[in-house]
């Protein structure tokens, strides 16, 4: 995994789990790789993995059985797409919708975008 020097690796990796959730990759009640596993297959220090583990733990999205292992949470999908899409609508939307407006780009020409985009 590339790391953006911009943000956190501990919150890059949170993203990264979140995004394994969304794509179904990880699902509900499913065991997630160890601490270990992840922090070795992204070379990263284990307590880096810990604190993201712990962040997603704190969010509802993993559960910790001792003894067992890491779980994803039951809704753990549904939180995730809630938060996204509220942070996405309020950080993301109106900075686009500004360029929109800037470049002259009418809805037309966005649906066609859209629509070549999603086939």
């Amino acid at each position: 995994m590339n790391f953006n020097e911009n943000q956190s690796i501990y919150i890059q990796i949170v993203e990264l789990a979140e995004e394994m959730i969304l794509l179904g990759k990880w699902l509900p009640g499913e065991k997630i790789p160890s601490v270990r596993e992840l922090a070795a297959s992204l070379q990263v220090n284990p307590n880096t993995v810990m604190r993201a583990y712990d962040q997603l733990q704190a969010l509802e999205v993993l559960v910790n059985r001792r003894g067992i292992g890491h779980h994803v949470e039951a809704g753990a999908l549904e939180k995730i797409l809630s938060a996204r899409r509220e942070q996405f609508l309020r950080d993301e939307v109106p900075q686009f919708l500004k360029k929109l407006r800037l470049l002259q780009i009418d809805w037309p020409q966005l649906q066609d975008i859209y629509n070549q985009t999603m086939k």
